[in-house]
Order: C-alpha cells, then sequence, then structure tokens
C-alpha cells in the first residue's frame, strides 16, 4: 500500500485539487468536468470539489449553481465510498461486539491507517469540531462540501446492498 493513501482525506483531497487546477492550467479548452471515484477516493474527491468550488457570477438567479474552478460540473460518481465512516463492530464482526477488543482494535487501526483510518473510524475531532466526515455534510467554514455536490448535473453512489461489513454509504 502507498503511504501517501495514510496522510487523511484532507491532505489527499488537497492533492487531487492541486492536480486539477494544473490539468486545467494546461488545457484552457476544458469547459466540463466529472469525477469518478472508487472507496476512500470517493471521499477524497468530494473533499477537492469542495477546495475548487467557485460561487455562481449571478447574484440575480437563484436556481444558478456554481462552478468546479469555473467549469460546468456535470457527473459525480462514486463506487463503494463509506459516506459515513465506518463503526466498530457493525463493520467488523471479528470483533463480536465486545467493548474492549474493539478499543483495542481501532488502536490498532488507527496505527496501521493513521489519519485517513481516524477520518474512517470518526475519531479524528480536534478542538471542539466534529469529525471531518461530519463536516463534509454541509458547507463548512470555506469548504463548501454540500454546495459543490449540487453544482453537478447528476451526481450517483453505488454500493453493495448487503455482505458489505466494513462500508457504510
Amino acid at each position: 500500500m502507498n503511504t501517501l493513501t495514510l496522510d487523511g482525506v484532507d491532505v489527499m483531497g488537497e492533492r487531487l485539487a492541486d492536480e486539477v487546477l494544473d490539468v486545467i492550467s494546461r488545457k484552457p479548452e476544458l469547459t466540463k468536468i466529472s469525477f469518478l471515484a472508487h472507496s476512500v477516493g470517493g471521499l477524497v474527491a468530494r473533499y477537492a470539489i469542495a477546495k475548487l468550488y467557485r460561487h455562481p457570477n449571478s447574484t440575480f438567479d437563484s436556481k444558478a449553481e456554481g462552478t468546479i474552478c469555473g467549469l460546468e460540473a456535470v457527473n459525480f460518481i462514486t463506487v463503494a465510498t463509506p459516506h459515513l465512516g465506518s463503526r466498530g463492530n457493525k463493520q467488523v464482526p471479528l470483533l463480536f461486539g465486545f467493548i474492549t477488543i474493539e478499543k483495542v482494535a481501532s488502536r490498532v487501526i488507527h496505527w496501521i491507517f493513521r489519519r485517513t483510518g481516524r477520518h474512517l473510524f470518526l475519531t479524528d475531532s480536534a478542538e471542539g469540531e466534529p469529525p471531518l466526515l461530519q463536516r463534509m455534510v454541509e458547507d463548512y467554514g470555506n469548504l463548501y462540501f454540500i454546495s459543490a455536490l449540487r453544482a453537478f448535473k447528476r451526481r450517483v453512489a453505488y454500493a453493495n446492498a448487503g455482505c458489505d461489513r466494513i462500508l457504510i454509504i
């Protein structure tokens, strides 16, 4: 596993936003943008679009949606993305619901998956702020999580209907 994936959803989202900006600067003819992301990549893409979101130019049209770096936002598609994070024994059946085992497993998971694991297990809150994934359910500070999603004409989340013990959509 590449250790860059352990840096956290926010850090990876910043990297993706920078990469998108780089591509846009090299290809000024672009007019539309879509995202297709899998697993944690869906969270990374959501963070990136929140950074890249631009408010609508018109204040007269209340139905006007913003853009993603000035580009028309077309499709935002995620596949098997844990939009709500992951919690203990409900997702990891081998923990058997024992709180002591869950606490030990939680520490081990945080050690293995570092900052990204803390984001996924909703244990990253600091200084009175809610965990990152909880903040991502609304526009929060200067990050426009929901406004950015609304900018896309089509938003789709594909997931398993059952038998996925780790993922909560």
